[in-house]
Formats: structure tokens, C-alpha cells, sequence
């Protein structure tokens, strides 16, 4: 047998397989953040995953980057994910939300009163954001102050114990595609000449600090972190990523983490080879992959799980199809992040697919 379909130990929880869906932002919810009754039924329809990881969800109102993304910030919000995690635990499945706080990839129309985006520096990123009136071009964000940055930590810590009360049996810390704590690891973001800035341990900090909040609150076995190793999305730059990302990881042992879940996406490094030996938990790799590939890395034992994104994006039943040989559907990037159930949940499973071919 595949070892993909072997069960894996991944922090308290038994995986029945080792297919994790990836965190992708699909931006179908409401104008306050409150997932819908669309977004139960598309994560209920995933949920022969071995873990299902949630898109971004922001942590606090400051942390949000992008239009009719989720949060988990209020009352109205943490019932919405309520039905969620029952729709997912009602078919068997197992589901940690992520936390993502954009920082300084964002825009003062989406955040409370017009403020500006806050980030380690204020170095204004290239680029555009994903706002309700279209592409807006970045602006220069405001550098937190240390009394900030542990307000910042708190919202972290909070949006843990709500993620939880909302069902999920986990969480996991967004560590990469230039959000609030890449910015601070990297040095093109973070210039700061305080204990948060300059040397790789200060720029780690934040890192460290939000995790050890979040494990207050979760259990180390309930938290995860993601990071991506020299992805440039959103204009983040390290000067050294080698030396940052394995002072990092040697910095996570001890913690108790339920994974580390490290993406490749044009790394000139084989960072896998590097990281995976420094961390003392499962390991979670992803970044564009088929299933030859995961079959590969899981038998060479470079990783414990294999994390797929627009293939479950676009098979809700993707262990089925793998395991029976069967072809895919091909994902519809037009409707990544449009609003509705159009390239969202109306991709067929295979038998439903059979079932329309049948005469």
C-alpha cells in the first residue's frame, strides 16, 4: 500500500492518511468576515483529507489583507466556523484553522476606520491589494511599536482560544508569503534597531513569541506552523533565508508542535533536506505536487504528510480519485476568489462525475 494511505501521528491526532489540504484563500465571505453556509459545505466536502488546513483567517480586524476574507475576531464569526468544524467532524475529518495576520499587505479601505497597515518598518511593499473596488497599490505601512507588537502577540493568542471554542482542533501559525511574521523574520521588511530587528535571533522573536502564545492556549500538540523558504510573493526578501529559516527551526525544538509545514516554490536550496533533520515533530511538505511526488518524498522519508492545494481545491474526494488511478478535475483559476458556489463547491466527485456520464 501507498504510504500515502497509511495512518501518521501528527500532534494529539491520528491522520487515517497523510493527504493534508493546503491553506488557500477562496474569499467567500461576508463583508464582515463571517464564512457562510457555502463554506461549511465546501470544507465538508474535503473532509477525507487526513487534515484539512483553513484558509487564512485573521486574527484580529488590523490583520486582514484581502477582500470578503474570514476572521475570528467576533461573536458572529466564531458561531459561522461553529458550523464548520461540525460540517467537517460530521463526515469524519479533522480540521485546524490558520491564522494569518497581512500586515503591511493590505490597504486602509479594508481596515477599521481608514487606518493604515501596520508592519515591522514602514517599507512600502510593491504591488497590489485585492480590495471590494478592485487592485489597489499598496501603501506604506506603520511600523508597530513594541507595545503594539505585544497587543499584536495578544490578538494571536486570543484568536486561539476562539478558534478552538469554534471547533478546530488545531491551529496553525501563516509564517510565509510575506505576511505579518515572514516581514519580520525577513530583513528587506524588518529594519528595525530594536530587540525585534537587525540579528536573525531579534527578527525571530515574533515568531517565537506568537507561538509560545498560541501553545499557552492550544497545547504545543494543537499548533503548527507554515513557512516558504525564499518564496518572494508579496516583495519579501531575506538576505540570508539559509541562515534565518535554520535558526528558526533549531529555535522550534522543545516547543512540542504538532508539525512544521514547510512550501517550496522555486527555492534555489533544497531546504526539506535542511530543515527536517533541526525539527523534532512531523513534517509537512508541500508546494506544487502530484502524487508521484508525494509517494516519493513520503518513501525517501523527507516528509511525514503531503500538503496539496489546487488539487483538493478542484476533487473534493482527491484521496478516492488517487487511490483508484482516477484523472482529475482541473482547477478554474477564474473562480479562486470569486464570490458564490461557481468554481467553488460544484466541482464533481468521481462518482457524481460517473453518474452524469451514465445514459
Amino acid at each position: 500500500m501507498s504510504r500515502l494511505f497509511t495512518p501518521v501521528h501528527v500532534g494529539r491526532y491520528t491522520l487515517p492518511n497523510r493527504l493534508v489540504m493546503a491553506p488557500m484563500t477562496r474569499s467567500r465571505a461576508d463583508d464582515a468576515g463571517v464564512p457562510g453556509d457555502l463554506v461549511a459545505a465546501y470544507y465538508a466536502q474535503r473532509a477525507g483529507a487526513g487534515l484539512i488546513l483553513s484558509e487564512g483567517v485573521y486574527p484580529s480586524a488590523m490583520g486582514k489583507g484581502y477582500v470578503r476574507t474570514p476572521g475570528v475576531e467576533t461573536e458572529a464569526q466564531v458561531t459561522a466556523w461553529k458550523q464548520v468544524t461540525d460540517a467537517v467532524h460530521a463526515r469524519g475529518g479533522l480540521i485546524f484553522m490558520q491564522l494569518m495576520h497581512c500586515g503591511r499587505i493590505s490597504h486602509p479601505s479594508m481596515l477599521p476606520g481608514g487606518a493604515e497597515p501596520v508592519a515591522p518598518s514602514a517599507i512600502r511593499p510593491k504591488g497590489q491589494s485585492f480590495t471590494s473596488s478592485g487592485l489597489q497599490d499598496f501603501v506604506t505601512p506603520r511600523a508597530l511599536t513594541i507595545a503594539e507588537i505585544a497587543g499584536v502577540v495578544q490578538d494571536y493568542r486570543l484568536a486561539t482560544r476562539r478558534a478552538l471554542a469554534a471547533g478546530f482542533d488545531g491551529v496553525e501559525l501563516h509564517g510565509a508569503t510575506g505576511y505579518l511574521p515572514a516581514q519580520f523574520l525577513s530583513s528587506g521588511s524588518n529594519q528595525r534597531q530594536d530587540a525585534y530587528g537587525g540579528s536573525v535571533e531579534n527578527r525571530a522573536r515574533f515568531v517565537l513569541e506568537v507561538l509560545s502564545a498560541m501553545v499557552a492556549e492550544a497545547g504545543g500538540d494543537r499548533v503548527g506552523i507554515k513557512v516558504s523558504p525564499e518564496m518572494s510573493y508579496n516583495d519579501i526578501f531575506d538576505a540570508d533565508p539559509q541562515e534565518t529559516y535554520t535558526h528558526l527551526v533549531e529555535k522550534l525544538r522543545g516547543l512540542g508542535l504538532a508539525y512544521l509545514h514547510v512550501a517550496l516554490f522555486g527555492a534555489r536550496v533544497d531546504y526539506h533536506a535542511l530543515l527536517r533533520p533541526r525539527f523534532d515533530g512531523p513534517y509537512l511538505l508541500g508546494g506544487g505536487l502530484d502524487q508521484a511526488a508525494a509517494e516519493a518524498h513520503l518513501e525517501g522519508g523527507r516528509a511525514d504528510a503531503a500538503v496539496f492545494g489546487s488539487a483538493f481545491l478542484a476533487n473534493p474526494d482527491l484521496p478516492d480519485r488517487f487511490r483508484r488511478g482516477a484523472p482529475l478535475n482541473t482547477a478554474d483559476r477564474a473562480t479562486f476568489y470569486t464570490p458564490g458556489a461557481r468554481g467553488y463547491t460544484d466541482y464533481p466527485t468521481l462518482r457524481e462525475a460517473r453518474q452524469g456520464d451514465a445514459p
